[in-house]
């Protein structure tokens, strides 16, 4: 499977691992942030992209200088193969707290414990080589304990499941008025409300950000389709929002 550069300096790269699913696999795309010839790997996938995901990765760096594993919330497209990966590196995993104990369900061994470490609800700063990665809130969106990555080297934001689509064939967004039909089913039913949405976009507003890179589809380049986006989802119905009437008995 091709890799794609996002951006590269003299010491910083960001690439996306495009999509090593197949067959009935929600598409799921992999990110590798490196920095002075130390990586993270965020979002490292299931058990069937492993093998494909693990051989890329070594063309792009020594196995042993992979720091640290992203694992942004429990979904099996994110976590499943965190044994593998803990494994076959020294890398350290982060992961939101409350999903901790949940996550050995995915065979994770019990010694490897010690290097998974929990990320506090309210976010922190991860420095890599130097570059201080920030480790953003996004509970709800759609996971009740859900992390993003902010790269202000980059200034990309890897939003996980915010930003979402499903059924284009692009992996960059050319013009966002006519992808937000891949975007809306999606949101509409994943997210939890659009108070939320409004909590996130108070928050983001204060970032740099030249690109968004969901875990799922295409990616929004651009301050302008950024913004267009941000605005996009403050004034969207979601969750709760949409689903409130359904909570009665089934007839």
């Amino acid at each position: 499977m091709p890799t794609q550069v996002l951006f590269e300096n003299v010491e910083h790269k960001n690439v996306l691992l495009e999509d090593f699913t197949s067959g009935e696999m929600v598409q799921s795309n992999q990110h590798l942030i490196i920095h002075r010839g130390k990586a993270m790997l965020l979002d490292p996938g299931g058990h069937k992209v492993y093998s494909l995901a693990l051989e890329e990765i070594s063309t792009l760096i020594p196995i042993h200088d992979l720091q640290y594993l992203f694992l942004s919330h429990q979904d099996p497209d994110i976590v499943a193969a965190a044994n593998g990966w803990l494994m076959v590196t020294d890398a350290r995993a982060y992961l939101p707290g409350p999903w901790v104990r949940f996550v050995m369900h995915f065979g994770v061994d019990d010694m490897l414990l010690d290097r998974i470490e929990p990320i506090p609800d309210e976010g922190m700063r991860l420095n890599l080589a130097g570059c201080e990665l920030v480790l953003l809130p996004a509970h709800f969106l759609h996971s009740p304990a859900n992390f993003q990555v902010y790269d202000p080297v980059a200034k990309i934001l890897y939003s996980g499941d915010l930003g979402a689509s499903l059924g284009q064939t692009y992996t960059v967004v050319q013009k966002l008025d006519d992808h937000f039909q891949y975007m809306e089913g999606f949101h509409r039913r994943y997210i939890a409300s659009g108070q939320v949405l409004q909590l996130w976009a108070n928050m983001v507003g204060q970032l740099d950000i030249e690109t968004i890179a969901p875990q799922h589809g295409a990616m929004i380049q651009g301050r302008e389709q950024v913004r267009q986006f941000i605005d996009w989802l403050t004034s969207l119905s979601c969750g709760i929002d949409v689903m409130g009437g359904i909570y009665r008995l089934p007839k």
